[in-house]
């Protein structure tokens, strides 16, 4: 089997635009970005989220041990 050349290529792409289009292929990619772009917030949310968590987590196990204190 030998590697499709330029033409071949060529055939290809045309044949991609025309099925789809200019429009839908960059409605696609536009998609395809803020997609990634939801998928990048989201993990930043998620690192902050334990440590967060850890802060309130202190801050009820403080509490709980002043109103132990005063029981």
């Amino acid at each position: 089997m030998h590697a499709p050349g330029i033409w071949g290529i060529l055939v290809v792409a045309v044949v991609v635009l025309l099925l789809f289009g200019r429009g839908k292929i960059s409605g696609m990619m536009g998609e395809v970005a803020s997609g990634i772009k939801a998928f990048q917030k989201g993990m930043r949310e998620e690192e902050t989220k334990p440590a967060q968590l850890d802060a309130n987590a202190n801050v009820n196990a403080a509490s709980e041990t002043e109103k132990s204190k005063d029981a």
